[in-house]
């Protein structure tokens, strides 16, 4: 297999103006090559991760089932590369056997799952698969058997109401008993991220950031011409072209200063186009190698009698990234969404600053399971997801925004709207890529 280059070496060599989605596209892995690391990947998260969080939370047995256009969340991440789906009823299963036979996993299927799930069922045999899956139970006897049905994550509750009824129709009265929420099983699953995984990370996001460089340019955004809606197409574009894909559609927002709003309204100008002196915002995201970004920025459209971004925009810039570190520094092993939320922004408030945080999990979804912090009409904390514990080996999407007044700006606030992606080691919070302390500088002279 080709060794990944590394991307980030790549971007410390070229000046930022050179490194492009064009120099990216060279680096940019094809289909064949993605799909040997994204299986080797996955072996090693179902070797590792599923037995440690087994352990961790007493279960004996977990069962996954899905049908084929309609698959569990995670079950759907289970698959290897070449599955694009489930096959006709695909059940995954998981017995701890304790000691040093450990965990064994299966497919109680018509077909083995590649080479990760060995097929346990043979039709000709046994036609009835749910008799097959209860003969198993009944052989490995497991205490506590885990079903992926949850209240709070959407992600966790992918065992549909016809399956949930057939395997409790099967299964002997002694057992049913048994059967309980796998939410810990899926969301411990979902959000934990193993190193080979982190290394790869660094490349996604190097690519995504490098995609929004190019996007932020003077090559792309021509004042007075191009729109909001001709920027966000753009986006799309470049991403699909570069052979990848995005989770969510490309944002592209102004905030403008009373300034700007008054020369757009005297001129009677389209508001839709993008000017000199316009604040831009990006909320952008890409999916490779099955991990997700999530990503936003900001770019500054330099005026004619500029030739940097206005002090004032810097310091709203500052104090967003004050924000981040404020949040950053409460994440705790053992702590909640809802605790950490209100720790952050009652030190944000005695600092003088102005937020609103909500800042999600991320990884193998763009907005995935594992420990919410608030959401933006939530300051008062998030049920359910809110109250769950903040785990090690995690990564989150630091999202949210330090509303800055500054007169320079106008009677309202300038809004000062980040996101960048990060890894908690349980010990120390550290971002995937260096995240955004300058503006992008869009410099229209010719």
């Amino acid at each position: 297999m080709r060794v990944i280059q590394s991307i980030f070496c790549l971007m410390l060599l070229l000046p930022a103006q050179a490194f492009t989605a064009d120099a990216l596209k060279e680096l940019i892995l094809p289909l064949r090559e993605r799909a040997e690391i994204e299986d080797r990947i996955l072996a090693e998260r179902l070797d590792t991760v599923v037995p440690m969080l087994m352990r961790r939370e007493g279960i004996d047995a977990w069962i996954l089932i899905a049908r084929e256009y309609n698959e569990d969340p995670v079950l759907k991440t289970m698959l290897p590369a070449t599955w694009l789906n489930a096959r006709r009823r695909t059940v995954l299963m998981f017995i701890d056997h304790g000691g040093s036979r450990g965990v064994e996993r299966m497919a109680v299927a018509r077909y083995a799952v590649g080479d990760l799930f060995p097929g346990v069922w043979d039709p000709e045999e046994q036609p009835d698969q749910w008799q097959r899956i209860a003969d198993i139970l009944n052989e490995a006897d497991p205490a506590r058997i885990a079903l992926n049905y949850s209240e709070n994550y959407a992600l966790a509750d992918g065992l549909t109401y016809t399956e949930q009824q057939a395997l409790h129709a099967a299964l002997p009265a002694r057992m049913q008993g048994r059967l309980q929420s796998a939410e810990s099983l899926a969301v411990g699953w979902l959000e934990t991220r193993i190193e080979s995984e982190m290394e790869i990370y660094r490349d996604v996001m190097a690519v995504a950031h490098a995609i929004i460089r190019e996007g932020f340019s003077a090559e792309v955004i021509i004042p007075g011409v191009t729109t909001t809606d001709d920027l966000v197409w753009w986006f799309r574009q470049r991403v699909q072209d570069l052979g990848l894909e995005t989770w969510f559609h490309t944002s592209i927002e102004t905030e403008r200063s009373k300034r700007s709003l008054d020369e757009i309204a005297a001129n009677n100008l389209d508001p839709e186009v993008l000017y000199k002196g316009d604040h831009i915002h990006i909320d952008f995201g890409i999916s490779y190698l099955n991990l997700q970004t999530d990503t936003q920025q900001n770019a500054y459209i330099l005026r004619d009698d500029e030739d940097d971004v206005p002090d004032y925009m810097k310091l709203a810039l500052r104090e967003g990234n004050r924000l981040q570190d404020i949040l950053t520094s409460n994440f705790q092993v053992g702590r909640s969404g809802n605790d950490i939320l209100a720790r952050s922004l009652q030190q944000a408030r005695e600092e003088g600053l102005n937020p609103i945080i909500y800042t999600h999990p991320i990884g193998l979804h763009g907005h995935a399971a594992g420990t919410t912090i608030g959401m933006w009409d939530q300051q008062d904390g998030v049920p359910g997801t809110g109250d769950y514990l903040m785990q090690p080996n995690t990564a989150y999407s630091i999202e949210l925004n330090a509303l800055v007044d500054v007169p320079e700006w106008g009677e309202q606030p300038l809004p000062m709207k980040l996101e960048e992606d990060g890894f908690f080691t349980g010990d120390s919070f550290y971002y995937i890529q260096p995240r955004q302390t300058e503006y992008h500088v869009i410099d229209p002279t010719p």
